[in-house]
């Protein structure tokens, strides 16, 4: 549950002391209906409230109708019975199920339940029921969201109607219902109303929600929104220059590298196939970050977006560096961030050319041979393991490469002479196969793009 989404489930206008949340469609509701009587009995201390979500007569006629789950959605109720005690109107203590000497503790009374069990699981809350949750979520949430409602008949076909709109990228997108995006929400601590980055190329401010509703029409899942904002974050720089990748002839788009923890959290590609299908974060995160370029900030294919043959990646491009089998240290790290935290590198990248090289023995061999491989401009070098291998026996710092390929690259054209040319490495791959891979980039430096780190913020 976010930071947010704790903060709007505060608890409900109820007296202070005990309340006891149940069900009768639950065996173990059913069961500890005696020890309710008997906190009922003896006063309980501040008093006993008892809330049941589907049978206001159960377990007895003071028992407060919830059928509606409003109390429930409230108090965050995820599995009954849940008894609480609220002072102040806040809550102090839970337990959850049915545990004697938990109830007994925080009851202050012993003896409770001497014909049950010591313990007794609980059974789901109707609030998770599928559509109940979904429809709670919108009744109670739904006022949070300032993105414009757009109702369709029931007799078109959402996909049809979202590509009429203009709102794809040619592919089928996720309706983002109401219920979608507050899930999609739940994946953040960040306000829905925050602004992330201003979007060009009609510099438009983007939320957070905003985000999210982009999040879902690409397939996103809640845990990856963070990555999605921070390569927003990051793209939408002036560094970066998104207008500038957009409008030029060349046939380059985003590529979102994912570094640290986060990665391998919500399962982010950095292995067999890593530029290839078959992953749905690395699929959908790139398209997100599009797909809000798209609708957000009007960068059109045939209008702003200019790109005179464009390539695969641009519906959206995202991948992982194998960190664990590297050997070298993260590529965040190389670029300033702190180890052990998340970030995401944006960097603009056009088609894969493959640098193969199955005879070098030596580091050196396989620095001149991927040298030949690099065109005298900014570049995506992808070290694979079978060629990062070499560099681990030979004991060569990503740092070292870097300065050898610099020293074989030619320098390339710049407005005041030359510039040299810039390198970024990653390490990513199949464990078979020695085959490397160069993303040349479009013009460096002030006047073109530059890649961009950005931490992940959770």
């Amino acid at each position: 549950m976010s930071a947010t989404d704790t903060a709007e489930r505060s608890a409900p206008a109820l007296p202070d002391g005990l309340v006891v949340v149940v069900k009768r469609d639950c065996p173990t509701c059913v069961a500890v209906a005696p020890v309710l009587a008997q906190l009922a009995e003896t006063g309980g201390g501040p008093g006993v409230t008892v809330v049941s979500q589907d049978d206001p007569g159960f377990p007895g006629p003071d028992a407060l109708d919830d059928t509606s789950l409003d109390i429930s959605w409230q108090l965050g109720i995820e599995t009954v019975p849940t008894l609480l005690r609220l002072d102040g109107g806040a809550e102090t203590a839970r337990v959850v199920g049915w545990h004697r000497d938990r109830w007994e503790e925080l009851t202050g009374m012993r003896g409770l339940g001497p014909t049950l069990p010591d313990q007794r699981p609980g059974c789901g809350s109707r609030t998770l029921e599928p559509g109940l949750a979904e429809a709670l979520d919108v009744r109670h949430r739904g006022g949070l969201m300032r993105s414009r409602r757009v109702t369709l008949s029931p007799l078109e076909d959402d996909f049809e109607a979202m590509w009429e709109r203009g709102w794809t990228d040619g592919l089928p997108v996720v309706t983002p219902t109401e219920s979608r995006v507050l899930a999609m929400l739940g994946g953040t601590a960040r306000r829905p109303d925050e602004v992330v980055a201003v979007v060009p190329p009609n510099l438009v401010s983007v939320t957070v929600e905003k985000v999210a509703v982009n999040a879902v029409m690409a397939g996103c899942r809640p845990e990856y929104l963070p990555v999605v904002l921070a390569a927003i974050e990051a793209a939408c720089t002036d560094e970066f220059n998104i207008h500038g990748v957009l409008a030029t002839t060349y046939s380059v788009g985003p590529v979102v590298i994912v570094s640290g923890p986060v990665a391998r959290a919500i399962g982010v590609n950095s292995g067999v196939n890593v530029l290839g299908q078959g992953y749905r974060a690395n699929s959908t995160i790139g398209r997100a970050l599009q797909l809000v370029v798209r609708n957000i900030g009007g960068g059109l294919p045939g209008g702003v977006d200019r790109a005179t043959l464009g390539n695969p990646g641009k519906v959206g491009l995202c991948i992982a560096e194998d960190e664990e089998g590297s050997p070298w240290e993260p590529l965040s790290v190389w670029r300033g961030v702190p180890a052990g935290r998340s970030a995401v590198t944006v960097v603009a990248g056009g088609g894969v050319r493959t640098a193969a090289d199955q005879l070098s023995r030596t580091a050196e061999d396989l620095t001149r041979n991927l040298a030949r491989s690099l065109r005298g401009q900014d570049s995506l070098l992808i070290v694979s393991p079978d060629h990062g291998r070499l560099y681990r026996e030979a004991g060569w710092s990503r740092a070292r490469l870097a300065d050898a390929l610099a020293e074989l690259v030619p320098t390339r054209p710049g407005l005041a002479g030359s510039n040299p040319v810039e390198l970024l490495i990653m390490y990513a791959g199949g464990r078979a196969g020695l085959f490397s891979g160069v993303m040349e980039g479009w013009v460096g430096g002030a006047t073109g793009s530059v890649p961009v780190t950005v931490e992940v913020r959770p």
